[in-house]
């Protein structure tokens, strides 16, 4: 597997992490409705479509308040840069999220 968004970020939200009982557990790290996508473990290579996951030191809202400052994210960037034309947009992201029930 490739790494995944707390790896990179070394946020220590995943299960176990040094800050996963204070500050919680980063729901992209145990979301598994975006299991293997990108390569990654769970929602670990599709952060951004995460609601709740925890960027620049607070807790983020929903894509559609979050997205603009994921964008510039060097992580996002990384993993679209890695995947090249297998790259699943946002929106792709989001219709699979809305499909899966947790």
């Amino acid at each position: 597997m490739k790494k995944n968004c707390w790896e990179i970020m070394q946020c220590g939200r995943e299960p176990g992490g040094k800050h996963a009982e204070d500050l919680g557990v980063c729901p992209a790290a145990v979301d598994k409705r975006l299991d293997a996508v990108h390569g990654g473990k769970n929602a670990g290579r599709a952060c951004w479509v995460i609601a709740g996951t925890f960027c620049e030191n607070e807790v983020q809202g929903t894509f559609a308040l979050k997205y603009r400052d994921c964008t510039s994210c060097r992580f996002f960037r990384q993993v679209k840069s890695e995947e090249g034309s297998e790259y699943q947009n946002s929106l792709i992201l989001l219709k699979k999220l809305s499909k899966i029930k947790r």
